[in-house]
């Protein structure tokens, strides 16, 4: 395992992760790793459905040659 340092959630979040952690076989480390990750692609696809700016189109539409 990589270098480990301590983090304070609650008593409630604790259990709640080990139990998804065990469900899936992992380690605690691994389902937080997962749920990170997850995060990150939804702020990714929230990012990407968003109306493109005017700016953006212009750049978009331009010619590249």
């Amino acid at each position: 395992m990589a270098e480990t340092t301590t983090i304070r959630i609650s008593r409630e979040t604790h259990a709640r992760v080990t139990r998804l952690a065990a469900e899936r076989h992992e380690t605690i480390d691994e389902t937080v790793s997962s749920a990170l990750r997850a995060l990150r692609q939804d702020a990714l696809g929230q990012d990407l459905s968003e109306e493109l700016t005017d700016e953006e189109t212009a750049w978009l539409d331009a010619d590249a040659g």
